[in-house]
């Protein structure tokens, strides 16, 4: 995706934390839901429909429907269209499905992965939700792989082909027709990307720092460059990431330089041709999405989640 005095937790460990908080804030407004692997379980339903609707809350992934060139934000509480002429988050159908993985596979086409809201549980829907698809722009997800087996918190749809990391084993897998699935190696990430130009080459973010695999994602080695907790990679606009302080990186050639740097630590980064798209918390612990123009230097407020 400034080094670190301690060892940041894991994905895994940073995720109870926010079910935990989020269980006691809606528990004191007596407000009933079911929250996301607590206690490290990863097997629970997702968020039910409260309420009064949470917003947007916390992003877990950001993508571009060529559709309409509307901004897809994949959250715990269900996901949200910004549309292109719009700052305002609009959601997407009725569910509050926590999506946890989150990719963009074509118009209106995207695929995911998380846990069900409480009616989606009711309905039967296990507490891993494996890989889903949804080809209506996100109104409807259908399951199309490892139901009930499998949590991805990272997922990348490039060449023709799926890379998932499974939160609960540490499996790095890759399926080419989102049905069979090899796992290809055993780690522990933050985020990962795949080359645009090279489906064998990727660069994953780890507690410890960056890792390169040049096989696919089978081994690993030690990668140089900043301690990076989310990254993005786009044909035109290269490889970018940025740290648990907020500063945005570029790689430029064989080294990694600094642009500007966001509000608080990014949920959620986005590289695109036209910008360069992130979530993150502000001062008052309130999620904004935020747009930069200028490759990284500056960011605009998109929007703000009012409803925090």
């Amino acid at each position: 995706m400034t080094p670190q005095s301690r060892r940041r937790p894991t994905p895994r460990r940073r995720v109870d934390r926010i079910a935990l908080v989020a269980v006691a804030a809606i528990a004191v407004a007596a407000i009933v839901w079911a929250g996301v692997r607590i206690a490290g379980r990863d097997d629970t339903p997702g968020p039910a429909a409260v309420a009064s609707d949470p917003g947007v809350a916390h992003v877990h992934g950001l993508g571009i429907n060529p559709a309409d060139d509307s901004l897809i934000v994949a959250t715990h509480y269900g996901s949200f269209r910004i549309p292109a002429d719009s700052d305002e988050a609009q959601r997407i159908g009725a569910s509050f499905q926590d999506t946890m993985g989150f990719t963009v596979a074509g118009p209106d086409h995207f695929l995911g992965s998380g846990h069900p809201d409480l009616q989606g549980a009711q309905a039967g829907q296990p507490g891993r939700l494996g890989l889903i698809e949804s080809t209506d722009a996100g109104i409807t997800w259908t399951s199309l792989s490892l139901s009930g087996e499998v949590d991805f918190h990272g997922l990348a749809f490039v060449h023709d082909q799926v890379y998932g990391w499974d939160s609960g084993t540490g499996r790095f897998m890759v399926s080419a027709d989102r049905a069979d699935w090899e796992t290809r190696s055993t780690l522990d990430l933050f985020g990962f990307a795949v080359d645009p130009d090279d489906g064998d080459r990727i660069l994953g973010a780890t507690p410890t720092g960056l890792t390169e695999s040049a096989d696919g994602g089978r081994n690993w080695a030690e990668a140089d460059g900043p301690p990076l907790v989310t990254l993005t990679w786009d044909a035109e606009a290269g490889l970018w990431g940025a740290d648990p302080g907020g500063a945005v990186w570029h790689r430029d050639g064989p080294a990694w330089v600094q642009a500007g740097t966001l509000v608080g630590e990014p949920q959620a980064f986005l590289a695109t041709p036209d910008a360069l798209y992130a979530a993150a918390h502000d001062a008052d612990g309130v999620t904004g999405i935020y747009r930069s123009t200028d490759d990284g230097r500056t960011w605009g407020l998109r929007y703000r989640d009012t409803q925090q």
